[in-house]
Formats: structure tokens, sequence, C-alpha cells
């Protein structure tokens, strides 16, 4: 006689537990109640809701829709039935399949998070690749007016009257030379110690008076400059913003709400404040800044000198610069720019006189002194 098994039995109309005694058949379980009453379940009406994992009574219920409900707390049981009823109880859980649903369950893990670490390092940067030509030039330019305003507060800008517009005729001479852009840039110069200029979405590139006060001549300052615009033309800054902000800003971006870009200013300043663009974005920014200079007459070999003294200011890349910090390996990027520039120019162009500049790069220390000329006709 096969061997019996112990169980409640419940009849869905209300939580009374009842005693039974269970048999297990080729076809169907069979209950005995202990008021002489007996019940069957063919295997094909039966529905199993636990018991699919160890340690969890069996549960299986017949009918609805407040179904009648057999428990066994006996795992074993399930095993019997498998044992018994064959092919009819195919749709139980087979406890001899727990270790192998553990394996694929680890399996399927790891898969996940080799699907989600190759959406991070190559899904979200073709994405952003993708998008960032789709994104509205006015909203680049709300974006990075925003972030500005949190990375350069106004309270915190240089703006001689004298001094500024000088500088400023820099970035406008460099921008003469990509006359396809469609972005204007616009010069901030903020009151920080800190060597470091970055630039920003819709044609915003901001300057720290520690760098400003670094450079040697007005031709160094241009080629950091035209290094950082590269960022911009290029749409580095933009790409980098999707792949590393917050999910919000990216379905702003997508869904074309861009009246709510203004909302993730806060979002946009963090990001960009621990901005690292990868190793293609500072090369193509170099290679392309490099060739700018070329194009307007300017000496490629300032850009290149103005790397050199960072490299011997702070040959470990300190905290005291933090424009080494987030930029490539300085030795590198100058053996890369030395190989590009080629022959010096002949008629080099001089933006500005050695006084001059002297005394435009104290823009933040001390109100301007008149200067020998207009700076638009210092440009040459």
């Amino acid at each position: 006689m096969p061997p019996l098994w112990e169980g409640y039995y419940l009849d869905g109309r209300n939580a009374a537990r009842h005693p039974v005694t269970i048999q297990i058949t080729s076809t169907a379980l069979h209950f005995a109640m202990t008021e002489g009453d007996t019940i069957r379940w063919p295997f094909d009406e039966i529905r199993q809701t636990q018991g699919a994992y160890e340690g969890e009574h069996v549960r299986l219920e017949h009918g609805g829709p407040l179904p009648q409900t057999v428990i066994v707390e006996d795992p074993s049981f399930l095993t019997a039935i498998q044992q018994t009823a064959g092919s009819r109880a195919t749709h139980f859980h087979n406890p001899q399949h727990r270790p192998l649903r553990v394996r694929l369950t680890i399996l399927a893990g790891i898969a996940l998070l080799g699907t989600t670490a190759g959406f991070y390092v190559w899904g979200i940067p073709w994405l952003a690749t993708a998008l960032a030509p789709r994104i509205p030039v006015s909203w680049e330019e709300q974006f990075g007016a925003s972030v500005l305003e949190h990375l350069a507060p106004s309270a915190n800008r240089c703006v001689d009257q004298r001094r500024l517009p000088a500088i400023e005729s820099i970035v406008t001479r460099l921008s003469q030379g990509m006359p396809d852009s469609p972005y204007y840039t616009r010069l901030t110069v903020s009151d920080r110690p800190t060597i470091n200029a970055f630039a920003l979405p819709g044609g915003y590139v901001v300057v720290f008076r520690g760098l400003l006060e670094a450079t040697e001549t007005p031709e160094q300052l241009a080629g950091v400059l035209a290094h950082e615009l590269q960022h911009i033309y290029k749409r580095h800054s933009t790409r980098a913003i999707l792949e590393q902000a917050s999910t919000s800003l990216l379905i702003t971006a997508v869904s074309g709400d861009f009246t709510g870009a203004l909302a993730y200013g806060i979002e946009g300043a963090r990001t960009l404040g621990l901005l690292r663009y990868s190793r293609l974005h500072e090369d193509e920014a170099d290679r392309e800044g490099l060739r700018l200079l070329q194009t307007l007459g300017i000496d490629p070999a300032e850009m290149i000198a103005f790397y050199r003294f960072m490299a011997r200011q702070h040959p470990l890349n300190t905290a005291a610069s933090s424009y080494l910090s987030t930029h490539p390996d300085t030795n590198d990027r100058i053996e890369k720019l030395i190989a590009l520039a080629g022959p010096p120019p002949r008629h080099p162009v001089t933006l500005f006189s050695h006084e001059e500049w002297k005394d435009l790069r104290s823009l933040c220390q001390h109100p301007a002194a008149s200067l020998s000329q207009s700076p638009t006709d210092t440009v040459q």
C-alpha cells in the first residue's frame, strides 16, 4: 500500500484547518477527513501555490474563486507526487531541480550584471552620442546658463569693464575660426585661485583666476581656450552630461520637455564639477584646438609652453592644479602636440604685448589702468 501523508484541509469558506490523511495515486490525490468523508482532486485540476523554495510548506489549491486548499508540511510530499504521477505532475515543482534552479538564478544574475555593465560602458556612451546632435542649441544654452550660476555665481565673477572685454576678444578671435558653429561663445572669469578652466554646454567657457594669472602670454590662454571651445563645438560637454547626469535629466532631454532643464542646474553643476572627459574626447579637443590656433596664425608653441609650465609647477598633478587633475597625462599631451604642431608660423599673431598682458591677467585684483590702445585694436 502506498504511504499516506498528513496535512491540513481548508474548505475556502473559513480559515478553519481540518486534519486530513492524503493518498497519492497515479491520477489524483485522495483526502480522508477525520469525520470519514473523502475528497478526490485530479492532478490536472490542482494548482501549486507554495513549496517551490526550500523551507516552504507545500500548498495546493483546487477550484475557485474561493479555492479549497491543502497544506502539507513535509517537502518530500512533492517528490512522492513526481514519482507516483509522472507526466501528470509536471506542473508541480520538483525539489530535485532546486540545485539547477539556484545555478540558473546565479547565472541569470551574472548575466544581468554583465548586461547592465555593458550598457553603462557601451550603451550609454552610444546613446549619448546619438542624442547629442538632436539636442536643440537653445536647450544647451539654457542648461549651460543654469549650471554657470552654480559653478561661477555672479558674485564671484571678475567683471572689470576694461580688462574683461580685452580678454573676451581672444574668445571672439577664436570663434571666428569656426564660422559654421551654431554657438555664441561667452567667457566668464571666476575669482577663484584654482588653476582650472572648463566648458559648459551652449557656448559657455569658465576660466578661474588662478589659471589666468598662471599664463605668461595671451597666446597661452588662447591655447587653453581653443581646447575648451572644442569641447563645446564637438558637444563633448553635452555628451558627458547625458552620460553622467541623473536619469531625470536624460528623460528630460529625450522627451523634449526642455522647459524643465533649468531645474537640473544643481545636478549638472555637480556632474560637471566631477567631470572627466574620455581620452578620445580630450585628444580630439587638443588636436582640433591646435588646428584652430594654426588657422588663426597663433603659434601653437605657446599652448605647448603652458602645458610644460604646468607640468613643472605641478609634476604630481596635485590638488593645487585642478586643470591637470581633470585632463590626461601632461607629458603625453605635450608629445602629441609637438608632433602635430610642425614648424612655427612665419609671422605669428601677437594678441597683446607683454606689458598689456601683465595688466590684463590681473583682471581680478584691482581696477584697470588705461591701456595704450583699445582692446579690439590689439588683436592682429
